[in-house]
């Protein structure tokens, strides 16, 4: 778990993306992307506070399934997921205090959700 700087060599289904327990991060990109080259260290300083939330970088591209399920259009898109819902989405972030609001607003709801598992 955790970031990721390596896209993921297999796309994954929309179904398990759904599926996905606790809070996710999918990083629609391409490698040769040249604002996904410049977000990348901003990516990674914001998670090195969220260590336990799961970072899927996708290779995004024409006729990519999972990329269009999201309605994705430009890169690269964050999409913050709690649960496999999400949560909420930047598009070509700039800002990293921005992107660390949307990890701690997953990492949150994970905390809400175990503790109400916790208590019933």
């Amino acid at each position: 778990m955790g970031f990721s700087d390596r896209f993921e060599q297999t796309e994954p289904s929309r179904a398990d993306v759904d599926a996905l327990p606790g809070p996710t991060v999918l990083e629609f990109g391409a490698p040769w992307c040249g604002y996904c080259q410049s977000a990348a260290p901003l990516i990674a300083s914001a998670f090195a506070t969220y260590p336990h939330v799961r970072h899927l970088k996708v290779e995004d591209g024409k006729g990519q399934p999972l990329g269009r399920s999201f309605r994705v259009k430009l890169w690269p898109t964050l999409i913050f997921l709690a649960h496999g819902e999400e949560r909420e989405r930047l598009v070509r972030p700039t800002d990293q205090v921005a992107i660390e609001r949307a990890l701690a607003h997953i990492a949150t709801d994970e905390l809400d959700s175990t503790a109400i598992r916790a208590s019933e």
